[in-house]
C-alpha cells in the first residue's frame, strides 16, 4: 500500500545475519515439498472424530489417504506413533503480515487515510518475509485472516496460508470488506466529548455509512445493466458487497452497537460477519436469531466494563455458541497471532468446552469463509494443512512436532528459536580483558 523508502531497506539489511542465521539450524531450512506417509498417529479430524492408529498420506498438497494399512513407498515416512494429527489452526483475524516493527513506521501497512477506502487490498500489503510467520506457524497456525484497519471503511481481508513467496501464494481462497460499524459510546476514559456530541457523531457516521450502501448499489445496479461507468475503485469494490459477491466483515463490540448492526443489515443482500463482538454474550440470543456468525476475540483481554466479572471475556466465545452461534475465534494481534491455541484454550475452560472451541480454530471458520471443502478437519481430499504433535496443541507443554501447510512440510525454525539455541549454553563464555 505504501512506498517503502530508504529507511526501511536499511532495516531489511540489518536482518540479513540474522536470516543467514536459518542455514544452519536443523535437517531443513526451506518449506519443502513431497508426498509425506505420517504413520500410526491418533488422528484427531474434527468432524468425523478421532482415529486410532490411523496414518494419512500427503501428496501433490492434498490429503490423499485415511486409514490404518497405507503403503506408499515412493513417499517419505514419518513415523508418528504416540503422536497426535490435528488439522492445522485457523486465526480468524490477525494483522499478520502487514506489520513488523510497531515502532517503525515503514514496516506499518494496515491503514490507510480517509474514511472509505474499501479498494485497499490486505493482501497486496502482506510481507511474506515477516519474521513473525514462522514464529505462528510453529504454534500449529497455518492460516490466517489479515485485516486492514482505520475509517468506516477501511479496506479489504484475506485469508492467507503461512507459507509462499509471494502474497498470491499464500492466498487461500477468501476475501470480505471490512467495516468499523460506528460505536454509540465512548472511545475510552478519555474521551471527554458530552453524550449529546457522542449521538450526534453516531448519527453523522450511520448517514455516512447509508448513504454510502445506497449508492454502491445503485452503482452495482447501473455495472449490471451495462452502464458506462467512470473509474470509481472504491465504489466498484465496495458494490461487491452489495451484491453479495464478497461478504461484509462488520466490526461491533457493544451490546446496545450489536443490536444496531443487527437492525441495519435486516433486508440488505449482504452475506454478513460479525467481528470482535466482545459483548455477544449480552445478546447472545439475538445474534443467533439473526444467523449471523461471529468472529471473536481477543479471548484473553480485561471486560469491557468495570462491573463485569474477570472471566467475561474468556466465557464469550462459549456462551455465544450455546446460544447457536457459529462462532470462530481470532486473536486480534500481530506478533502474538502464535498464542491462538491458548485463546482457544481459555474459551473451553470457561464454558465452551474442548471440541466447540477446536471447532472454533478449524472447521467453524472454514465454514464461515465458505472454504470447507478445503480446510479445517482432516479428511481425504483436503488441503494438507495439518500439525502433527505429542499432546494437545492447547496445553502449554505439548510440542509441535511437525506442520504441513499445502502439503509442504515447514521447517520448526524461526528467529526467537534461533536466539534460544544461540545463548542456551554459553558456557564457557566470552571473556572480558
Amino acid at each position: 500500500m505504501k512506498r517503502l523508502n530508504k529507511t526501511f531497506f536499511a532495516f531489511l539489511l540489518a536482518l540479513l545475519p540474522m536470516m543467514a542465521m536459518a542455514q544452519i539450524d536443523g535437517e531443513f531450512i526451506k518449506p519443502r515439498p513431497g508426498k509425506f506417509l505420517l504413520q500410526n498417529a491418533t488422528v484427531v479430524t474434527i468432524t468425523k472424530g478421532v482415529l486410532n492408529n490411523t496414518s494419512v498420506l500427503v501428496e501433490d498438497g492434498k490429503i490423499k489417504e485415511i486409514g490404518a494399512n497405507i503403503s506408499a513407498s515412493d513417499a517419505e515416512v514419518i513415523d508418528c506413533t504416540g503422536k497426535f494429527i490435528y488439522p492445522g489452526m485457523i486465526d480468524s483475524g490477525t494483522k499478520l503480515g502487514l506489520v513488523e516493527v510497531s515502532s517503525v513506521p515503514e514496516t506499518v501497512d494496515y491503514a490507510e487515510i480517509g474514511n472509505f477506502s474499501p479498494n485497499m487490498q490486505a493482501l497486496t500489503a502482506v510481507n511474506p518475509n515477516s519474521v513473525a510467520i514462522p514464529v505462528t506457524r510453529v504454534s500449529g497456525v497455518t492460516t490466517v485472516l489479515t485485516v486492514p484497519a482505520g475509517g468506516l471503511f477501511p479496506g479489504t481481508a484475506a485469508l492467507i496460508n503461512l507459507n509462499g513467496y509471494t502474497p498470491d501464494q499464500m492466498y487461500a481462497g477468501f476475501k470480505g470488506i471490512v467495516m468499523n460499524f460506528p460505536s454509540s459510546g465512548r472511545r475510552g476514559r478519555f474521551d471527554r466529548r458530552s453524550d449529546d456530541d457522542i449521538k450526534k457523531a453516531n448519527e453523522k457516521a450511520l448517514k455516512e455509512a447509508n448513504d454510502l450502501w445506497d449508492n454502491a448499489k445503485s452503482y452495482a445496479s447501473m455495472a449490471a445493466d451495462g452502464a458506462e461507468l467512470e473509474y470509481y475503485p472504491e465504489m466498484e469494490q465496495f458494490a461487491k458487497a452489495t451484491t453479495g459477491e464478497l461478504p461484509l466483515l462488520i466490526e461491533v463490540n457493544a451490546a446496545a452497537d450489536i443490536q444496531a448492526a443487527i437492525k441495519w443489515v435486516e433486508g440488505k443482500d449482504a452475506k454478513v460477519i460479525f467481528t470482535g463482538v466482545s459483548e455477544g454474550w449480552r445478546v447472545a440470543d439475538e445474534i443467533a436469531k439473526a444467523g449471523i456468525p461471529v468472529l471473536t476475540g481477543p479471548i484473553q483481554a480485561l471486560p469491557t466494563r468495570e462491573s463485569d466479572r474477570y472471566d467475561t471475556p474468556y466465557a464469550n466465545a462459549g456462551k455465544m455458541a450455546k446460544a447457536g452461534v457459529k462462532v470462530a475465534i481470532r486473536t486480534n494481534g500481530q506478533e502474538n497471532v502464535r498464542n491462538l491455541p491458548f485463546f482457544a484454550a481459555f474459551a473451553a475452560a470457561y464454558g465452551m468446552g474442548k471440541e466447540e472451541a477446536w471447532k472454533a480454530v478449524t472447521i467453524n471458520p472454514a465454514e464461515i469463509f465458505g472454504l470447507a471443502d478445503q480446510y479445517g478437519s482432516v479428511e481425504t481430499g483436503k488441503v494438507a494443512n495439518l500439525i502433527v504433535a505429542d499432546g494437545d496443541p492447547f496445553e502449554t507443554k505439548t510440542n509441535i512436532m511437525h506442520v504441513f501447510i499445502d502439503g509442504y512440510r515447514m521447517p520448526l525454525s524461526n528467529r526467537q528459536i534461533r536466539l534460544y539455541q544461540e545463548f542456551l549454553d554459553r558456557s564457557p563464555g566470552l571473556k572480558m580483558n
